[in-house]
């Protein structure tokens, strides 16, 4: 059982960590419309979210959820078609950039759900009466 002063640092840690998630994706997406519309302020939430994001998939429950199959069938089917109206839609470098940036997140689901896969035919192999 946690003492109350740990379960407090905990809670406290991840909505600092939460905070800088969600600030940093409002930085990152709104930094136009309320700053003078340098990227400056773009980049830099661009920068905190990543941060932030990659720290919170780490958390056990976190992990356990994002490489369940059918949120990764989501992740594979969404991004890949946000990757193809990205790259048809937007004119130039930044389409082209969005659309590789959705792929990538889209090959990385399909790595998931292959490596998922791998692993059930070889314990199905090994142990067949598993």
């Amino acid at each position: 059982m946690k003492s109350l002063l740990a379960a407090v640092r905990s809670f406290v840690a991840n909505l600092l960590l939460w905070s800088f998630f969600v600030g940093g994706l409002a930085a990152s997406s709104a930094s136009g419309a309320v700053l003078d519309g340098t990227q400056k302020a773009t980049y830099a939430g661009i920068a905190v979210s990543l941060v932030a994001g990659s720290r919170i998939a780490k958390k056990p429950q976190i992990k356990a959820f994002l490489s369940t199959p059918p949120v990764l069938w989501f992740l594979f089917l969404f991004n890949g078609a946000v990757a193809t109206v990205c790259y048809f839609t937007m004119d130039g470098v930044k389409g082209i950039m969005a659309a590789v940036g959705m792929g990538l997140v889209s090959l990385g689901a399909a790595g998931g759900l292959v490596a998922g896969r791998r692993k059930k035919l070889v314990r199905a192999v090994d142990q067949p009466w598993y």
